[in-house]
């Protein structure tokens, strides 16, 4: 693999991390004919087939999945000496690769629209997932930096709240809950509940209310996408349980309701996360002080519901 270029090992790492040619093209702004041709001289250094295609299923073969091991890290490394070069010239450019739960895409983007207009120098990667993918992106060093709720115990990381994340049962406008007052958890054994997948932040606050309150729901459906959740709680498939800062369009316009459930909201923390080892670059450094410094009152000016930090 002598021969192998960078360049082949980020398009070999990028097709499969979503097993999809096409989507890597998207993510990589090459053409899906330019991501083949990079696979394939590479699979000519490898001297063996990294992938198995059906149509338009994509799957790692063996020894894709072993080189995909190595590529990363080879990758990582790259990242890395890139970011000590950086930061030796103390320059706050090059690229940016931020993690983020999906439950952020609600308010992340406008704050790196702001970063950008100060950091105008810095191009910037977004990696969305559910916290257990992002967890292995960190420990991957597949990400300089995330934004999650609990940060991961399984890996050593630095990780710093910014702001209250509150979580709180939903209704259709007009359910009857929503007319009951306070709501005691037991009573919502009785309804049917469409909730995030295993593996989310939000399933998690949710499981340990229900453990804490000795409650278990009748759950109906599981989705990994908040939207279609909305979307099933609005057309009175049942009721769920979401982050605040994902409804605050829905509530504005009175098609969501929140529920008063006795030991909710449940409030957690944002935080921007980093592992110990990761040597940020000035990059990176730029966007951890921005996010702590602003992080807060951009949820506050936009999602206007006082509630206290986990903690305080």
């Amino acid at each position: 693999m002598k021969n192998a270029t960078f360049r082949q090992l980020r398009v070999f790492s990028e097709v499969a991390r979503h097993l999809s040619f096409a989507r890597a093209a998207q993510v990589l702004h090459l053409t899906p004919p330019a991501v083949t041709m990079q696979v394939k001289e590479l699979e000519g250094h490898v001297g063996m087939p990294l992938f198995e295609r059906n149509g338009r299923k994509v799957a790692l073969t063996t020894v894709g999945e072993y080189m995909l091991v190595y590529a990363r890290k080879v990758l990582a490394t790259l990242k890395d000496a890139e970011d000590a070069a950086a930061r030796l010239q103390k320059l706050e450019t090059g690229t940016l690769v931020i993690g983020m739960v999906s439950t952020a895409k609600y308010f992340l983007p406008h704050l790196l629209a702001e970063f950008r207009r100060e950091h105008g120098s810095i191009d910037i990667r977004l990696a969305v997932s559910n916290r257990e993918q992002l967890v292995k992106m960190l420990h991957a060093n597949e990400v300089d930096i995330a934004i999650m709720g609990r940060p991961p115990k399984e890996l050593a990381t630095r990780a710093e709240p910014f702001a209250a994340h509150p979580h709180v049962f939903v209704a259709p406008m007009g359910h009857p809950l929503a007319h009951t007052g306070h709501v005691p958890p037991s009573l919502l054994r009785e309804y049917d509940f469409i909730v995030r997948e295993q593996g989310s932040g939000t399933r998690a606050a949710l499981e340990k209310f229900l453990h804490d309150e000795h409650v278990e729901l009748r759950v109906i459906m599981e989705m990994a996408s908040n939207e279609t959740i909305k979307q099933a709680v609005m057309a009175g498939m049942g009721l769920s349980f979401l982050s605040l800062h994902t409804i605050g369009l829905e509530l504005g316009n009175q098609l969501l309701t929140v529920l008063d459930v006795e030991g909710a909201p449940v409030v957690r923390a944002w935080n921007v996360v980093h592992t110990q080892s990761k040597l940020l670059s000035p990059a990176a450094e730029a966007f951890r002080y921005f996010v702590l410094e602003r992080g807060e009152a951009y949820l506050a000016e936009h999602f206007p519901v006082t509630l206290p930090m986990p903690g305080a």
